[in-house]
């Protein structure tokens, strides 16, 4: 990894975002999307810009990939891979509409120092929208987009242990719309996306869950950014909010209603690039690249 890299991590948690000029629903490929409810792309632009800023009042980096037209979901950077250390593993997406993303993705990951893995073409897998660090446990969720055999493949590459879970209701098509890791051993989640034997695991797993309700569900309540102790979600979720603030987190509401359209919120509108506060490795990164 490129000394930029870990001298940044030092100063401030790094997110990588992507502006949403050529934002819109064009296709229908999850529950949420339907083009005759088209986004209005002048108030995502607000909204997203918005959301830019309070992550970075938070004491967040936001680094920018270059939008691309035709390529409208590209604004959702969670799904172009997941971090770890100076690694990437890219993305290989199930829809092709999206996978014009993929080239992109890679040039701007290897431009900016990251080492670029992917898995086998027969597997499909769709980044930190699916896999996240909770300690030192990855969870990876598969069935609507990515697959059980590419989750699985994720464990023998990084060399740790990963918990597949199924996920089953379409309208929670990607782990970060029902699970949501805050530290080690701590995460919201959504109860109604995941059988009882991922259920069972989850509970089994991580140490404290905080559950949210149907409603604040279809809102993306699952679907925020943790930046330190604050947590910045769509606005809608007050009663999450009011669960967080007991537990001593800050939460922060912004409207973002024109990317729910698309199926995705402040979690699918940035990917963290130094390690999400969940992930046990986050801590050590400085250690790992001293030598």
């Amino acid at each position: 990894m490129n000394g930029s890299i870990v001298n940044d991590n030092i100063a401030a948690p790094r997110i990588l975002m992507c502006p949403p000029d050529h934002f819109g629903i064009e296709y229908e490929i999850n529950a949420w999307m339907d083009k005759n409810k088209q986004a209005d792309r002048p108030l995502a632009i607000n909204q997203w810009r918005d959301l830019r800023e309070k992550l970075e009042q938070a004491g967040a980096s936001i680094e920018l990939i270059d939008p691309v037209q035709g390529l409208p979901d590209m604004v959702f950077t969670a799904n172009a891979g997941l971090v770890f250390y100076d690694e990437v593993i890219l993305s290989r997406f199930k829809p092709e509409q999206r996978r014009g993303e993929e080239p992109l993705n890679q040039a701007w990951f290897e431009a900016n120092g990251f080492r670029v893995r992917t898995l086998p073409d027969d597997t499909f897998f769709e980044g930190a929208g699916d896999a996240l660090f909770c300690g030192d446990t990855l969870v990876a969720g598969y069935r609507q987009r990515s697959d059980a055999r590419g989750q699985q493949l994720l464990g023998d590459l990084l060399g740790c242990h990963v918990i597949p879970l199924e996920l089953v209701d379409p309208h929670y098509y990607h782990l970060d719309t029902c699970f949501c890791p805050i530290e080690p051993g701590v995460a919201m989640y959504f109860p109604g996306a995941f059988d009882e034997y991922g259920l069972k695991v989850l509970r089994a797993n991580v140490k404290t869950l905080i559950e949210i309700d149907a409603d604040e569900a279809t809102h993306f309540a699952a679907n925020a950014v943790v930046v330190g102790k604050t947590i910045v979600t769509n606005s809608g979720c007050e009663k999450m909010h009011a669960k967080l603030a007991a537990a001593g987190y800050t939460p922060v509401g912004t409207p973002l209603s024109e990317f729910v359209k698309a199926g995705g919120s402040a979690k699918c509108l940035t990917l963290r690039l130094d390690g999400e506060e969940a992930a046990s490795w986050k801590g050590s990164i400085e250690n790992r690249f001293a030598g």
